[in-house]
């Protein structure tokens, strides 16, 4: 009994950095590792509207990043996406997904369409609550795009990468406290 307790004592006094984290009852590992390259949990929130939690945004950078320049300059960044909601269907994800492009550009998405369309084929099934979404985004290699852990596609273009991150952690982000949240504000 003395041991299990002292476990329990030992778990509770680990910093929280070293903690599992949870939000909106979404469990996000501290670390993962996509393409042989380690990453760590930065900040993560809530994307929501109308009072609705949509999905949980994380961002996963080589080491605690707080400002959207050095994520972009970054050579290894990743956002998660988990589904909280069964309100997110494809649609209106490739909606939501295409507003974001607009405004990460500053409506210029004439550049990048060619990515943007490749990219959307990866919401072209049906989108259930459960579902996550990781976008591994490498200067080197590009976006490489995972469905429930499974590798979908590789979109090699640097300015895709920047404004698929930007839909995020830009000027006109998704949400603001979700861009808050992800760069641990």
């Amino acid at each position: 009994m003395k041991f299990i307790s002292s476990i329990v004592i030992a778990a509770a006094l680990l910093p929280l950095s070293l903690q599992a984290k949870e939000i909106s009852g979404v469990e996000l590992v501290k670390t993962l590792t996509l393409n042989e390259q380690p990453l760590v949990l930065n900040g993560a929130g809530v994307r929501s509207k109308f009072f609705i939690d949509l999905y949980v945004g994380s961002l996963y950078v080589p080491t605690v990043i707080d400002n959207t320049a050095a994520v972009l300059a970054a050579d290894n960044v990743a956002v998660r996406l988990n589904i909280t909601s069964g309100m997110i269907t494809a649609d209106k994800m490739k909606e939501a997904i295409n507003d974001g492009f607009d405004d990460a550009t500053d409506g210029n998405t004439e550049a990048i369409q060619a990515q943007i369309v490749q990219f959307m084929q990866l919401f072209s099934a049906e989108i259930v609550d459960g579902d996550q979404f990781t976008l591994l985004a490498s200067k080197a290699s590009g976006v490489t795009a995972f469905k429930n852990g499974e590798a979908q596609a590789t979109i090699a273009s640097e300015p895709f990468r920047q404004a698929l991150l930007k839909i995020w952690l830009g000027d006109e982000p998704a949400q603001n406290s979700l861009k808050e949240a992800m760069l641990g504000q």
